[in-house]
């Protein structure tokens, strides 16, 4: 076994005595559950980037409106209950701000990335994205989401979560090396995934005959056990629990 990477730091140094809450972010989705037979629920991709992180919850209730203006007065937002963080308009173009007043601190050469919750779309709004340098950086940042639709009342509840961070590490991209190459450089590769596609196909194929043992089975399990044909992971994951935030 190898040996048991180091643990990574993640601090969020509180700035006064009403912080914003923080939680691990959820494997669930309302959306997901309510799929037909929670299918959505068997792709294991969706519900590990669900929880992939952590959250800052809005205690507030609201709901806004952009008239499609360009200044930031062009957005208008009502207060139902209040709470942190409390958003405004501040950058306009369609901009929502959310001051995050947290201090973030990761280790030397690890940035935060910043966004909203994973796989939960919001009608009318769409999370702007950033990745901020929390190694050395003395400053709090914002989360920032952009409408895509003027005059649609968009509603944030209380309990929502505004934001998703986890840390990363900044020359990650850099490091990488793309390229290019036919499957036939790698014949046992390419085995490997004709094998899986013929598998695939006809499964689909079965799934249309009543009685078959395609529809008996339901859904293919080889990628959530970790094993497709004789290809097989030692670290393979079915599911991920970030930590809660320790009270220091």
């Amino acid at each position: 076994m190898p040996d048991e990477a180091p643990p990574l730091r993640l601090t969020a140094h509180t700035l006064n005595d009403a912080p914003p809450r923080l939680r691990p972010a959820p494997t669930r989705r309302d959306w997901m559950d309510a799929t037909p037979e929670g299918f959505a629920n068997r792709c294991l991709p969706l519900t590990i980037a669900n929880a992939h992180g952590w959250e800052v919850v809005t205690e507030g209730g609201f709901e806004a409106v952009w008239n499609g203006g360009p200044d930031p007065a062009d957005i208008a937002i009502r207060i139902e209950r209040p709470g942190r963080p409390t958003p405004v308009s501040h950058f306009g173009s369609g901009v929502l701000t959310f001051h995050i007043d947290l201090l973030f601190r990761t280790d030397p050469g690890i940035s935060l990335w910043v966004s909203g919750p994973t796989n939960l779309p919001k009608d009318g709004i769409a999370p702007l994205t950033g990745l901020v340098e929390t190694d050395w950086s003395p400053a709090t940042f914002t989360m920032n989401w952009r409408f895509t639709r003027a005059r649609h009342p968009v509603r944030f509840a209380p309990g929502e979560p505004v934001c998703l961070l986890f840390p990363i590490p900044r020359d990650l991209i850099a490091r990488v090396r793309p390229v290019t190459r036919p499957i036939g450089d790698d014949p046992e590769l390419e085995a490997a995934y004709r094998d899986w596609s013929g598998s695939r196909a006809a499964f689909n194929a079965g799934l249309k005959q009543p009685g078959s043992a395609a529809r008996a089975e339901g859904w293919q399990r080889g990628y959530h056990r970790g094993r497709i044909g004789d290809t097989a992971s030692e670290d393979h994951l079915t599911r991920i629990r970030p930590r809660d935030f320790d009270a220091g």
